[in-house]
């Protein structure tokens, strides 16, 4: 599993959102980018994430995922 295969996966299942990954292998950390997200509580953030991962997670392509969501607003203030 490549980073930019959860990349692109993500970014096509959920519209509107920056996703950057860091990680190879089966260990990701990502760092998604979208207000709607950043509006919604932790755990539906995550159960909205997992919902396109699991999959991956259950053949094993995909075996640790870590995640820090964040406003566009936010997220710009960063760089």
């Amino acid at each position: 599993m490549q980073a930019v295969e959860v990349k692109t996966l993500l970014e096509a299942k959920l519209p509107g959102t920056q996703v950057e990954v860091e990680g190879e292998g089966c260990n990701f950390q990502l760092n998604l980018i979208s207000d709607e997200l950043a509006g919604m509580s932790p755990v539906k953030r995550q159960q909205q994430i997992y919902a396109h991962l699991n999959d991956w997670i259950s053949n094993g392509s995909i075996h640790a995922v870590t995640m820090k969501f964040f406003s566009c607003a936010a997220w710009a203030e960063r760089s």
